[in-house]
């Protein structure tokens, strides 16, 4: 059976897991005290250390370094990338250090998992990186000084909830179109076209969410940059991170504004109701980027575990759309999965990474 090892970095944690093919053997969150994390300079700063934690669990666990086929890390801000899998090399490696497109924990995960590749002798990979982009050129332009829209949503999750839900119904991804409302503490909503994400709605352009302003009025966005009261650091706080219902209702935990609402807050319900009928409505805005029927809108994510906030999303949606709900965020399977299906042959990696 195919043994993977799935790496994915977060701000103050590391998860890793271990797969025999499908099945999950061992799964770890490796907590990073914020005053050790905070003492390396730069992200890339953390790397031996996040080596040494990784190679102490599995020893702690018993699990041998070299006894992976394969190696799966989280993409992060790579530059030239598209969906699916990339055998991770010395270019990618080189991009992701020296020319990230982002400053985010998840540009070291190729190097992580290209380290304990090395131990097991194998082949490590990186699989529906943040960045990875196949939008159509028509989703790309704004009307403002040739600058173009570029790609940003939950590929990974998304895509993978794609695939999920094609072979449940025993067909291929490939074959159909599928809208993914990807919902935590941003939004995303994207459109894949016969296996192929061909526009998205970011989180700071479409519904608000926990911790985001989602899609605000520009003309109101200029009036605030300058009205003199805000800085730069300010006002894109308050679009991202003091924003949606961390704004409105001082809280960003979804389970705290349903038990306000349980208990008659009228206005956390309003607030909470606003924030899936804005699901619902760029959900159904992404109808308008096929030319065929959409044969299903997915709700995943973490709030997708929610079933007020799922309820009043389908109650928009459900008279023109099969609606499927698969909750949580389901990245280390995702990973796992798909290192399998490129172990099988059932997959072909990208040509490699220059």
């Amino acid at each position: 059976m195919e043994k993977i090892l799935v790496i994915n970095p977060g701000s103050t944690s590391t998860k890793i897991a271990v797969y025999d093919g499908e099945q999950q053997v061992f799964l770890e969150n490796i907590s990073h005290p914020t005053e050790e994390i905070e003492a390396y300079p730069t992200t890339y700063d953390q790397l031996q250390y996040r080596i040494d934690a990784i190679a102490g669990t599995l020893q702690k666990a018993g699990i041998p370094a070299d006894s992976f086929d394969c190696v799966m890390g989280r993409g992060g801000g790579i530059a030239h990338l598209a969906t699916g899998g990339y055998e991770v090399n010395q270019a990618l490696l080189d991009s992701a250090k020296d020319h990230p497109l982002f400053d985010h924990v998840s540009n070291i995960g190729a190097a992580l998992a290209y380290h304990f590749a090395q131990d097991a002798g194998c082949k490590a990979y990186i699989y529906d990186a943040v960045s990875a982009e196949t939008m159509v050129p028509e989703a790309k332009i704004l009307g403002m000084d040739h600058m173009e829209r570029t790609s940003l949503c939950h590929v990974l999750n998304a895509r993978a909830m794609g695939i999920k839900y094609a072979k449940g119904l025993g067909r291929k991804y490939e074959d159909m179109n599928l809208i993914v409302a990807h919902m935590g503490g941003g939004i995303t909503v994207s459109a894949h076209c016969h296996g192929r994400i061909i526009d998205n709605v970011r989180d700071d352009e479409g519904p608000m969410s926990p911790t985001r302003s989602g899609a605000v009025s520009v003309q109101k966005v200029v009036d605030l940059c300058f009205s003199g009261k805000y800085t730069y650091e300010e006002m894109t706080k308050k679009t991202r991170g003091d924003a949606g219902l961390v704004n409105l209702l001082g809280t960003h935990n979804a389970r705290e504004v349903e038990k306000r609402i349980e208990e008659g807050d009228e206005y956390a319900r309003l607030v909470y109701d606003a924030m899936g009928y804005q699901v619902a409505k760029y959900a159904a805005m992404m109808a308008g980027c096929f030319t065929e029927p959409i044969d299903a809108v997915i709700l995943t994510g973490g709030i997708a575990h929610s079933k007020m906030l799922t309820g009043v999303i389908c109650k928009h949606l459900e008279h023109t759309f099969e609606v499927e709900i698969m909750p949580g965020e389901n990245e280390m399977e995702a990973l796992a999965f798909s290192g399998l299906r490129i172990l099988r042959g059932e997959e072909q990696a990208n040509p490699a990474y220059q």
